[in-house]
């Protein structure tokens, strides 16, 4: 009885107190690594299941080996307490929304707001909790660490060290012809292995954020100058607003011929040119955001280059374009450091804030003034206008919208989107499209109203897609290998006034036949260069949208 259970304190001895905790994160942690391993093989035969003994052995001498160093009697229970409730996040998260925890997702939710992440937390992570870490951590700590003399501990502990490595590495080669073909042909399989996965991917995530601190940005484009275009006497200024849009999928985006009409607003405007396949960076923000205004792009991607370097926005600042950044989510992920930004606040306008959150319409509220200041003594400079909504981004999609908005349902109202049918995920998706075409219908009105002033153009690009459900994958964030193209395919469009087309010399029926071929985020670099009459040597031609279309 309970009694006989508070008198319950076994003695162990370190290492086998770390052996049984790696046998426990082998076999109780890792579903998700074990149903991607074993997808295809035949479960009667007896070969499968040395398979699976031999990789659980090495996955157990895997952990073993990289705690041991760092465990003795006083620092195991608490050493052990802390992995467990990593691997307890770690395997609900993986379980629940079907994402790899590499060093790219573990950066996404390092620097995830609070906001964001609550929503992430649902009651359904509470039992999950109670029986992966609740349970395995009260029972660590019934147990008392053995006492032994430090000499014996001395040349007791590299044995073990030694015994489990030699166990690990006979075990792999036991069966290593399988394996390497496996881990060859599906690498992102070791980023299913917890907690290993999230002990690598945080030292990885760390060490390059240390080293990126600790260095100035590389200056690009330093040569970047204004073309004789700008120049041009009673030329208006230029106001380019750029809507860099959040976790919206080209699957389900109206003008790209989704059966369900989510674009109605801008499908009734003939000047809107819409881009139907384009791809992105990434399928997160972290990754997306400095890849897309890196003039490397995903086609020559090296993240240790883009994220050490500046950007798009740097460049056009440097030569004489004025540059703001407004932000209604989580910030600029660095592309906007040492330029004017606002972040809003959650109660910035009220009647479209609850306190927590801001609906996107408030990225419209005060443009004049904006535009204004940044407009300088005289009014004329040219500006580019960065707008970066919260849009779709899940799970909590029903939050996106206010009430008018509601057209499809039934909608999913619960973060918890295991507990929706997909349908019902899908509404809510869709309805909060419909709020993101009608706060684009909104921008364009405004770029309208200021055509005595300026010369106006919009451009708007989603940073990557989202997985509703498709397969069991859900949110989006898997590795850019693997991923499906729900989440690499996005939505793009580009709307000139009659004057900044003219301005720029660019005919909109070549645009538009251009619109219909395949493009990416690759060529949102060189081709706001060129809206923007900035020439320098990282310009490149082919990958300018409208160099093809200039008069």
């Amino acid at each position: 009885g309970a009694p006989r259970l508070r008198r319950w304190r076994p003695v162990l001895a370190t290492d086998t107190l770390l052996a049984l905790a790696s046998v426990g994160f082998a076999l109780g942690f890792n579903a998700p690594f074990w149903r991607a391993l074993l997808a295809g093989r035949e479960l009667d035969q007896p070969l499968t299941w040395w398979f699976v003994a031999a990789v659980a052995v090495a996955l157990a001498a895997l952990h073993f080996v990289v705690v041991a160093p760092l465990a003795n009697r006083f620092t195991v229970r608490p050493l052990l307490t802390l992995l467990i409730l990593v691997a307890a996040f770690a395997s609900y998260f993986m379980q629940r929304y079907g994402v790899y925890l590499d060093p790219d997702m573990l950066r996404n939710v390092l620097h995830t707001d609070v906001k964001e992440a609550s929503e992430l937390l649902g009651w359904a992570l509470l039992p999950h909790l109670f029986g992966y870490a609740v349970l395995p951590i009260a029972l660590l700590w019934r147990v008392r660490p053995l006492q032994r003399h430090w000499g014996a501990s001395l040349w007791r502990r590299p044995l073990a060290w030694l015994l489990a490595a030699a166990l690990g590495a006979g075990a792999l080669l036991s069966v290593f012809q399988d394996v390497a073909a496996t881990m060859r042909n599906h690498r992102q399989l070791r980023y299913l292995i917890t907690p290993a996965n999230a002990l690598w991917s945080l030292a990885v995530v760390l060490g390059k954020d240390t080293r990126a601190a600790t260095q100035p940005r590389a200056v690009i484009g330093a040569d970047a100058a204004r073309t004789a275009l700008a120049a041009v006497p009673g030329r208006k200024p230029l106001l380019l607003v750029l809507v860099l849009g959040e976790t919206v999928r080209a699957a389900n985006w109206g003008l790209n011929g989704y059966a369900r009409q989510t674009t109605p607003q801008l499908a009734a405007r003939p000047d809107v040119i819409s881009f139907g396949r384009v791809g992105s960076c990434g399928t997160n923000t972290e990754v997306s955001l400095p890849c897309l205004f890196s003039p490397w792009g995903r086609r020559g991607y090296d993240e240790a280059r883009i994220r050490g370097s500046q950007g798009l926005l740097q460049v056009l600042q440097r030569a004489g374009v004025q540059v703001f950044w407004r932000d209604n989510q989580s910030g600029c992920k660095g592309v906007c450091d040492g330029l004017p930004s606002q972040l809003l606040p959650a109660d910035a306008v009220p009647a479209l804030c609850d306190g927590e959150r801001c609906l996107d319409e408030v990225l419209l509220h005060g443009l004049d003034d904006i535009v204004r200041v940044q407009g300088g003594a005289d009014g004329r400079a040219d500006q580019l206008l960065v707008l970066h909504p919260l849009g779709n981004h899940g799970p909590a999609y029903y939050r996106r919208y206010p009430a008018a908005f509601r057209r499809f349902t039934p909608t999913c109202d619960t973060p918890d989107l295991r507990r929706c049918s997909r349908e019902q995920i899908v509404n809510a998706y869709d309805n909060a499209l419909l709020y993101t075409d009608h706060v684009l219908a909104r921008a364009l009105a405004y770029l309208e109203a200021r055509s005595a002033t300026h010369d106006t153009a919009l451009i708007y690009v989603s940073d990557h897609g989202e997985s509703l459900g498709e397969g069991g994958l859900y949110l989006h964030g898997l590795p850019f290998a693997i991923a499906p193209d729900v989440q690499t395919q996005v939505p793009m469009l580009v709307w000139l006034s009659r004057g900044f087309a003219q301005s720029q010399r660019i005919d909109l029926a070549c645009l538009r036949r251009r619109a219909a071929q395949p493009a990416s985020h690759d060529h949102l670099f060189h081709s706001m260069l060129g809206l923007l009459d900035v020439t320098t040597r990282l310009y490149e031609p082919a990958f300018d949208l409208v160099a093809g279309c200039r008069r």
